[in-house]
C-alpha cells in the first residue's frame, strides 16, 4: 500500500489539462504542429529526392529551413513582447495552414513540382513557424499559473519526444498510402482544424507590452536582462552547454560500423534510445513539481548528459551502448523540464517572448556547432575517443558554469519572479 503513493508522485503531472481549455487547446495544438513537422521531415527530403536525385539539394533545403527558423526567433520574440500572443498563434498557424496547401498545389502542377515553390514555402513555414512556438511557449505561464510550470513542461517534453519518435513514421506511412501530395492535403485539413481550435484559446494580456519601444532597443533588453538575470543566464548557458557537447547522434552512424560493428538496425535502435530514455523520464516526471531545491538538479542533470556521453564512448557492445544512450535521453528530460519551468517563472511577462527566442537560439545555434563539434573530434581522435573527450569537456564545463551561478544553486521550487528581476 505504501508503495502507490510513491508511484502517484512519480507519475506525470496532468493537473494543467485540467487547469483550463486554454492549455489543452495549446497542448493539442501542439500535438498537432509536431505531427505536421514530422510528416514534412519525411515528405520533404523524399520529394526533393525525387525531383533531383541529389543529396546536395536535399540537405539544401533543410539549410533553408534552418536558417529561416533563426531568422523567425529574433522576429518572434520581439512580436511576442509586442503584440497579442493567441492572435501570433493563430496567424502563424493559418500561415502554416497556406504553406502546407502550397506544397500540395505544388506535388499536382501539370508540368510537375518546382523546387523554387519549395524552397520559398520552407522559407516561410521556418520563419512563421518558429514565431508561432514562441508565442505559444510564452503564453503557457498564464494559463497554467506559476505552481504547475514544471508539470506544463514535462508534457511539453512528452510531446516532443513522442512527436520525434511518431510522427516520420506516421508520415512514412501515410506517403505509402497515398503518396506525397496526399499526405500534404491532410496535414492541411489537420492544420486548418487546429488555426480554428485556437479561437477559443482565453485572452491572456501582456503586462506591460513593449509596443511603444524601439524594435532594436527591445531586443537589447531583452539580452540584458539574460545577461544579468542570476538564474536565467546559466540556465541558457547550460542549455547551450548540453546540445554542444552531449548530442551525439551525428556519431552514431560511424560508432555503429567502426566500434560496435553492427548494422543499420542497430543504428535505428541507437537513434531510437534517446528518445525512450527522455520518454520514460517524461512519464515518471511528477516528482519535479514537488522538489524543495530545484536549482541545483539542473546543472547535475547536464553534468549527467556528459558523463552518459563519456560511458558512450567507453562502450564497446551495444547493451552499454543502448544503455547510456537512454541514461542521455532521461537526463536531457529532466534538464529541460526543469530548465523551462525556472526560465519561465524567473522572468517578467513583458519579457517571455525574447527571453524564449534566446532559449530557441541556444538550442538552434548549438545543435549546429556541436555536430561540427563531434565530427572534428572525431577526425582528429577516432570516434570513441571524442565522445569521451566531448562528455567530460561538457560536464567539466557544467562545474564551471555552477561554481558562478549561486543565484541558480540557491533557487528552491518554482517561484515568481523578484521585483528587481522585472525591470529590464
Amino acid at each position: 500500500m505504501a508503495a502507490r503513493p510513491v508511484l502517484r508522485g512519480l507519475v506525470i503531472d496532468l493537473s494543467p489539462l485540467r487547469s483550463g481549455r486554454g492549455f489543452r487547446i495549446v497542448f493539442a495544438v501542439r500535438l498537432i504542429s509536431l505531427f505536421g513537422g514530422g510528416f514534412r521531415l519525411v515528405a520533404l527530403p523524399m520529394q526533393v529526392y525525387a525531383m533531383t536525385g541529389s543529396s546536395v539539394l536535399v540537405a539544401s533545403v533543410s539549410v533553408v529551413n534552418g536558417l529561416a527558423s533563426f531568422a523567425g526567433t529574433a522576429l518572434g520574440g520581439l512580436l511576442a513582447d509586442k503584440l497579442d500572443r493567441r492572435r501570433l498563434m493563430l496567424v502563424s498557424l493559418a500561415v502554416e495552414t497556406l504553406v502546407v496547401g502550397m506544397f500540395a498545389v505544388n506535388t499536382y502542377l501539370p508540368g510537375g513540382p518546382l523546387l523554387a515553390v519549395i524552397y520559398v514555402c520552407a522559407t516561410v513555414n521556418g520563419v512563421i513557424g518558429t514565431m508561432g512556438l514562441i508565442a505559444q511557449q510564452s503564453m503557457v505561464p498564464a494559463l497554467v499559473g506559476p505552481d504547475r510550470l514544471p508539470a506544463a513542461g514535462a508534457l511539453f517534453a512528452l510531446t516532443a519526444q513522442s512527436g520525434a519518435a511518431a510522427a516520420p513514421a506516421l508520415g512514412g506511412a501515410l506517403i505509402s498510402l497515398g503518396g506525397v501530395g496526399a499526405g500534404y492535403l491532410a496535414t492541411c485539413a489537420i492544420a486548418a482544424v487546429a488555426t480554428a481550435a485556437v479561437w477559443f484559446v482565453p485572452p491572456t494580456p501582456l503586462a506591460g507590452a513593449a509596443d511603444d519601444v524601439p524594435a532594436l532597443r527591445a531586443v537589447a533588453d531583452g539580452l540584458a536582462f539574460v545577461a544579468r538575470n542570476p538564474v536565467v543566464r546559466p540556465l541558457l548557458l547550460l542549455g547551450f552547454t548540453q546540445v554542444l557537447f552531449t548530442m551525439p547522434t551525428v556519431l552514431i552512424p560511424e560508432f555503429t560500423d567502426r566500434v560496435l560493428g553492427g548494422d543499420a538496425a542497430l543504428a535505428g535502435l541507437l537513434y531510437t534510445a534517446p528518445a525512450a530514455g527522455a520518454l520514460a523520464a517524461s512519464l515518471t516526471s511528477g516528482w519535479t513539481g514537488r522538489i524543495a531545491r530545484t536549482g541545483p538538479i539542473v546543472p547535475a542533470a547536464v553534468a549527467m548528459c556528459g558523463v552518459s556521453v563519456v560511458l558512450l564512448g567507453a562502450a564497446r557492445s551495444a547493451v552499454l551502448a543502448l544503455v547510456a544512450l537512454v541514461l542521455l535521453g532521461c537526463f536531457q528530460a529532466v534538464e529541460e523540464i526543469l530548465r523551462y519551468s525556472l526560465i519561465q517563472a524567473h522572468t517578467p511577462d513583458m519579457l517571455r517572448g525574447r527571453v524564449n527566442s534566446a532559449w530557441l537560439a541556444q538550442a538552434t545555434v548549438g545543435g549546429s556547432l556541436g555536430a561540427s563539434l563531434m565530427g572534428g573530434l572525431a577526425t582528429a581522435l577516432g570516434t570513441a575517443a571524442a565522445l569521451v573527450a566531448a562528455g567530460a569537456a561538457g560536464a567539466a564545463l557544467v562545474g564551471a558554469i555552477a561554481l558562478t551561478a549561486p543565484g541558480l544553486l540557491s533557487t528552491r521550487g518554482v517561484v515568481p519572479p523578484l521585483p528587481d528581476e522585472t525591470r529590464a
